[in-house]
């Protein structure tokens, strides 16, 4: 197997465990970090040590200029991209009345104008192949709404009309775009809650427990893999049962 993958935010919890399943399964990974260089390099000396081929760079997603540079250099680098995941995010808990305009700007910008920014940088490219897989990282969330979360659950809701419109509109070019909706997960975004909070939120969850990196992982790699040919436009929730 020689494919490449993109994944945004490669140096988070759920990023980089994506990474990790991509790069044992023989892919190429291009890791895009924002902030986080010392664990993004930490993560490509572990992919390399795998067998994979990396590509490790910063890049703002809401820069699209930035966007476009980073993934010419990466098929440069690594060949053509066969799928990309969406991955890059950041989450706000806060009352709606005293989140600033610079904060909800900031949720929006990352969490879905970067999905718009490194879609466009990499479809013309599918297009032309008519082949490529493109997963965005949504949350249970965006499906439901969450209170003291609303800028975030409005703008993981709107990746997923994102996910299901283009869905319909590359799907005569045989490009899959789906969307993996992560309930609550064991990583540093979650970092914020104590043990009390952590026991009420289990105890809605039907499988009574808390979900790990790999588990978003695992269904994402799945939707990137042939054994997913068929499946397009869907939102996979990978939430223990909590939103049914």
């Amino acid at each position: 197997m020689d494919k490449t993958v993109v994944i945004t935010g490669a140096s988070g919890g759920i990023g980089s465990e994506i990474a990790r399943v991509f790069a044992e399964n023989g892919w190429n990974v291009a890791i895009m970090y924002m902030n986080s260089a010392d664990e993004a390099k930490k993560l490509e000396k572990e992919l390399i040590s795998y067998g994979s081929r990396t590509y490790c760079r910063n890049c703002d997603v809401r820069n699209i200029k930035e966007v476009e540079e980073f993934f010419t250099l990466a098929e440069e680098n690594l060949g053509v991209i066969d799928a990309l995941v969406n991955n890059a995010g950041v989450a706000l808990q806060k009352l709606f009345c005293d989140v600033t305009a610079e904060e909800a700007d900031r949720i929006f910008d990352i969490n879905v104008k970067g999905s718009f920014n490194c879609t466009k940088a990499v479809l013309p490219s599918m297009i032309r192949r008519k082949s490529g897989k493109i997963v965005n990282i949504s949350s249970m969330w965006g499906i439901c709404g969450a209170s003291c979360e609303v800028h975030y659950s409005a703008s993981k809701a709107a990746v997923i009309g994102f996910t299901k419109a283009l869905a319909k509109e590359v799907g005569p070019s045989s490009i899959n775009v789906n969307c993996v909706a992560p309930g609550l997960i064991d990583t540093k975004m979650n970092a914020n809650l104590n043990d009390e909070d952590i026991k009420m939120l289990t105890d809605e969850i039907p499988l009574m427990k808390i979900g790990k990196p790999s588990d978003v992982a695992h269904a994402v790699y799945f939707l990137c893999s042939e054994q997913a040919d068929y499946i397009t436009g869907q939102v996979i929730s990978v939430d223990g049962g909590m939103i049914i």
